[in-house]
C-alpha cells in the first residue's frame, strides 16, 4: 500500500514537470508585460511597408500598365523640358553644362547652315526653269551655298572647341562640337531644346 502511494506521487510529480515544460497554448491570454520575441516596428516603418505593399503590382498586366503610365509621364516632362529648358527632365544627350553652353554658342549667332532648307527649296524651284544658261547659274548658286555652309561650320567648330577647352578644362567635351554643328542645320524656331539666348547675347555663363 505504501509503495503504491509513493509510486502515484512520483507519477504526479513527473506529469507536473512535463506540463510545466510545455509552451502556453494560443488560447491562454498572453501577459502584456512579456516580450513578443521581436521589436515592434516604428509607425513610419510600418507606413513605408504598407505603401510598398500597396504600390507593388498584383500581376503582369498591372505592372505593364504602370510602366506605360510612367513612360507617358516621363515623356510629357521631357517635352515640357525641351520647350522651357528645364534640365532636370531633358534627354541625356542634351544634359549638362557643356551641352547647354554649346547650344547657347550656336543660338547666340547666325549661321549659314540654318538657312539651308529654305535655300534648297528656292534653288530646287529655280532649277525647273529651263532657259539657256540659267541652269548653269542655278548650279553655281548651289555650289556657293554648300561652300559657305562648309566654311561657316569649320569656323564655328574650331571656335567652339577652343572656347570649350578654356571654359571646361576638366569636363568631358567629347561630342559637343558635333552636337552644336547638328544644331546649326536646324532653323532657329524649330530647334529643341528651345533657344534660351537671343542673337548677339553671350552664352549663359560666359564672361563678357
Amino acid at each position: 500500500m505504501f509503495r503504491s502511494r509513493s509510486t502515484s506521487k512520483d507519477e504526479q510529480a513527473a506529469a507536473a514537470k512535463v506540463t510545466a515544460g510545455r509552451p502556453e497554448t494560443s488560447q491562454q491570454p498572453r501577459d502584456p508585460q512579456a516580450p513578443k520575441g521581436r521589436p515592434t516596428p516604428k509607425r513610419s516603418e510600418a507606413n513605408t511597408q504598407r505603401r510598398a505593399m500597396a504600390s507593388t503590382p498584383a500581376n503582369r498586366k498591372e505592372a505593364a500598365k504602370r510602366a506605360r503610365e510612367t513612360r507617358r509621364v516621363d515623356m510629357a516632362k521631357q517635352r515640357e523640358a525641351l520647350a522651357n529648358g528645364d534640365e532636370r527632365y531633358l534627354p541625356v544627350r542634351d544634359k549638362g553644362p557643356v551641352r547647354r553652353f554649346a547650344r547657347d554658342f550656336v543660338d547666340s549667332r547666325y549661321s549659314v547652315a540654318e538657312f539651308f532648307l529654305p535655300l534648297a527649296v528656292v534653288i530646287l524651284i529655280l532649277s525647273m526653269v529651263n532657259r539657256g544658261a540659267f541652269q548653269t547659274y542655278v548650279l553655281l548658286a548651289w555650289m556657293i551655298v554648300i561652300a559657305l555652309i562648309v566654311i561657316n561650320s569649320l569656323i564655328t567648330g574650331i571656335s567652339l572647341k577652343r572656347v570649350l577647352k578654356q571654359r571646361f578644362p576638366d569636363e568631358n567635351t567629347r561630342g559637343a562640337v558635333a552636337y552644336a554643328l547638328m544644331r546649326t542645320l536646324q532653323m532657329r524656331r524649330l530647334r529643341l531644346p528651345k533657344p534660351q539666348v537671343k542673337r548677339g547675347e553671350k552664352p549663359r555663363g560666359e564672361k563678357s
